[in-house]
């Protein structure tokens, strides 16, 4: 008797075939980048070899102890006013700004370390060692105080946190749009995307995509000094930074937090920027802050835009403005 076949135990002729050329498929794709991933990796090697000829900073590199951060300085006249940078961003992002202020003030912006043309830094990316960096470029660099602080974003950390520990060298404050120091969970949540964020970003630059595809991955609203150097101002170090900083977010914040009490910033003159359309707890923040000074004024802007100094460039300047005044007549 012929025994029988169990029941769904063919293989019929070509079963595995489409399988098999997904699989070759995928194989030939992986082959494809690395080939390609090896090619752009190369390419902007040799190509980043010319970078230091062609992308010449504005200003000069400072020995801060281990590693030189670069800052630029324009026009002259008391109180100097320092322009601080938001996340991932350099002082390239001031060049409107700046412009307008060097005409009667001694204004300077700088690159963070890692950042556009600053060197690493070994030490953590918190608001602390933000701001004992920038004391340090300011004294070695000879920019003498005090100074009418700005800072934008991110940025806020470093300069409230310069101003609670060297209060004798702030002449007045400045603070647009900045971060909020009491929303911990939510940078706990956004700091691992943000920073997944940033590591893609330094994938691009370091594949030569950026330098390739500069209209694709450079932000629309670049300056044009950042749109001109933009290999060294959004290359991969600077994400490599700004990942860094991202994911120091969270103590940053804590610190700057340590900074708050009543009437901290006594009568300094200070001005606090709000984009407009914010949530109810975004302004009621922005208020705060500006309630910290006897002195202190919100100003709420017509723009939605988070980075405001690009888009009412005449109402920052305006405050700054003002708060230069104000010192000047103290």
């Amino acid at each position: 008797m012929k025994d029988e076949e169990p029941p769904n135990t063919r293989v019929r002729p070509g079963r595995w075939r489409p399988r098999r050329l997904l699989l070759r498929i995928t194989a030939w794709g992986a082959g494809l980048f690395v080939l390609t991933a090896g090619a752009g990796f190369l390419y902007e090697t040799a190509a980043r070899q010319d970078d230091a000829g062609r992308h010449r900073p504005p200003g000069r590199l400072v020995d801060v102890g281990g590693h030189r951060l670069h800052l630029h300085c324009t026009g002259r006249g008391a109180p100097t006013v320092v322009l601080e940078a938001g996340l991932a961003e350099s002082s390239a992002s001031w060049e409107t700004i700046q412009r307008g202020l060097a005409t009667g003030s001694r204004v300077c912006s700088y690159d963070r370390a890692g950042y556009a043309w600053s060197e690493d830094s070994p030490l953590p990316r918190t608001a602390e060692h933000l701001a004992e960096e920038l004391r340090t470029l300011l004294a070695v660099a000879g920019e003498a105080g005090p100074y009418v602080l700005v800072g934008h974003s991110y940025g806020g950390n470093t300069v409230r946190v310069f101003a609670d520990r060297w209060r004798d060298l702030t002449a007045g404050l400045v603070l647009i749009d900045v971060t909020d120091e009491t929303a911990g969970t939510a940078l706990l949540i956004s700091r691992p995307l943000i920073s997944a964020q940033f590591t893609v970003n330094q994938l691009i630059a370091r594949l030569g995509l950026l330098r390739l595809l500069d209209d694709v991955f450079v932000p629309a609203d670049a300056t044009a000094t950042a749109r001109a150097h933009a290999t060294v101002v959004y290359g991969s170090s600077s994400m490599a930074a700004g990942r860094a900083e991202a994911w120091a977010s969270v103590d940053s914040a804590a610190q700057v937090r340590a900074t708050v009490r009543p009437k901290a910033w006594g009568d300094l003159p200070v001005v606090v920027i709000s984009a407009g359309g914010q949530p109810a707890e975004a302004v009621a923040h922005a208020r705060s802050l500006a309630a910290l000074s006897a002195r202190g004024r919100l100003v709420v802007a017509d723009t939605t835009e988070h980075y405001v100094q690009n888009a009412q460039p005449d109402l920052v300047l305006d405050a700054i403005g003002e708060v230069v005044a104000a010192h000047r007549k103290s």
